[in-house]
């Protein structure tokens, strides 16, 4: 017979101390994560200085263009939106958001089309392709070169320029987008000294003025960040696609079906998780978009009204030194989030899985039935 010590020793359970090992998550998600975005939905109730409750006011100026009237508050401060402040918020809002979703749409397209047919090519086992791992990683490039070695290949190709932000002397301690939004400041911008527009004026042609053009700034913007993404985004896709059953590719050859039909009929229906999880992704970032705009203008403390995306225009509010407008950055940032959130959502339910919500939908069906049978027989199951 066991004794009560080796019965409590059988006792104990082990189960709690799970939750010491995901308490470090759980809290760099609240102070990180879940805490910005709760002060954020309460800043956009606030006034331009994120002291007083101004209720629905900065939504209205937003969502309408509508002002307000004069607020007095217990500090002696007053708080008022005139109608025309409000129509420029909204009007410039919108046209933030216009440019986001350009932009976003503009780099995406390109960028599934490239990275999937990459994937494709590179994963199909018919094709005999020499030095396939090192176009692999020559295409993955961009994710993870470094901003130092893109500086110094400023300096190697490029030299010391006088129009070149002193912000740029700093890359080293700065992401990738930042390197390459420089790199094409240096190539092609508005001055006579980038390399393209001294090749045009030694061609005895005029300088051309990119970034005014919304042509030439959102399809520059566009293709620097097609060219940052499509290797991450193949990679995914070469993954997914070597997931797939070899058997179903054999089945096919031998059946006689062409290249397309493989593509159409197995490839890319299988690979509908992982399109999804790109085009949310994609979608997110997308919506994201601040580095490049921002950085690819030639006046450090001006961005291009074509390339002004939702978070530059959040940026500018939050941080403007003459009149920061907190409320306004506050409400701009709960409503991407929630066009984002809602969007994300619309991506899933179009891409689920149908034939798996059909099958968990017979089941339940065919649990029902039996339960319904069993009660019928007295609670037993024939």
């Amino acid at each position: 017979m066991a004794s009560g010590a080796q019965r409590r020793i059988k006792s104990i359970s082990y189960a709690k101390y799970g939750y010491l090992f995901i308490l470090p998550f759980f809290l760099v998600y609240f102070f990180f994560q879940l805490w910005p975005l709760i002060n954020t939905f309460i800043l956009s109730f606030k006034d331009f200085t994120g002291e007083n409750s101004v209720g629905l006011a900065n939504y209205k100026a937003l969502f309408k263009g509508v002002g307000t009237e004069p607020m007095n508050f217990s500090d002696g401060s007053t708080f008022k939106i005139a109608d025309r402040t409000a129509r420029v918020v909204h009007e410039n809002f919108l046209s933030a958001f216009k440019n986001t979703v350009i932009l976003w749409i503009g780099n995406f397209i390109p960028q599934i089309a490239l990275s999937l047919s990459l994937a494709v090519w590179f994963t199909d086992a018919q094709l005999k392709i020499p030095g396939k791992g090192f176009f692999k990683i020559v295409m993955y490039l961009p994710n993870i070169i470094t901003a130092a070695s893109v500086a110094v290949l400023f300096l190697q190709l490029c030299g010391e320029a006088e129009n070149v932000p002193g912000s740029l002397k700093y890359l080293p301690n700065i992401i990738t987008a930042v390197s390459v939004a420089a790199l094409f400041m240096r190539f092609i911008s508005n001055s006579q000294l980038s390399a393209v527009n001294t090749l045009l004026l030694n061609a005895g042609n005029d300088a051309v003025s990119f970034e005014a053009s919304a042509v030439w700034s959102r399809g520059i913007v566009m293709f620097i960040q097609t060219w940052l993404w499509f290797g991450n985004t193949m990679i995914m896709l070469m993954s997914g696609i070597q997931g797939i059953n070899p058997s179903l590719f054999e089945a096919a050859s031998i059946d006689g079906a062409t290249s397309g039909q493989v593509f159409r009929k197995i490839t890319f229906p299988l690979l509908s998780p992982i399109m999804a999880y790109t085009l949310v992704t994609s979608m997110i970032g997308g919506l994201q978009m601040f580095d490049i705009p921002y950085l690819y203008h030639k006046d450090p403390n001006h961005t291009s009204e074509n390339l002004k995306t939702v978070a530059v225009y959040i940026y500018e509010y939050f941080y403007d030194q003459t009149d920061p407008k907190l409320g306004f950055a506050g409400t701009a940032s709960v409503l991407l989030f929630l066009v984002t959130l809602i969007l994300g959502c619309i991506a899933f339910y179009l891409t689920r899985d149908k034939d798996a919500i059909a099958k968990k939908k017979q089941r339940k069906k065919i649990a029902k039935q039996n339960k319904r049978e069993s009660k019928q027989f007295g609670g037993f199951t024939i």
